[in-house]
């Protein structure tokens, strides 16, 4: 669909940090024994990345945030969404039925 991006450094990998060093940095965090700074340091990772962290959890909740990668569970669909889903489905669907009567019709005497 696009251009192929080209990776400025091939080697780099994204660290991924689980649900449980997450939910730990926030409360740190918002211990308020370290500054922001100090605490990223030693966490090794960025400090506007604490504050998104802190934000997540206060917006979703504990048991909503940091769900990882992936598809959205059907619940948290919005119906637009599921309609979409849906309807390409019952596209693709139909146009299998479309290729197969067409290759039977063909086939009758």
């Amino acid at each position: 669909m696009g251009k192929a991006m080209e990776r400025v450094n091939p080697d780099r990998r994204r660290t991924r940090f689980t649900k449980e060093f997450k939910l730990e940095a926030v409360r740190l965090l918002e211990l308020g024994e370290k500054s922001t700074a100090q605490l990223a340091v030693e966490l090794g990772v960025r400090r506007n990345q604490l504050y998104k962290w802190q934000a997540q959890l206060s917006s979703k909740g504990p048991a909503q945030a940091f769900r990882g990668p992936g598809a959205k569970h059907l619940s948290e669909l919005t119906e637009v969404e599921r309609l979409r889903r849906e309807l390409k489905r019952v596209t693709e669907e139909r146009d299998i039925l479309k290729k197969a009567a067409a290759y039977f019709a063909k086939e009758l005497p």
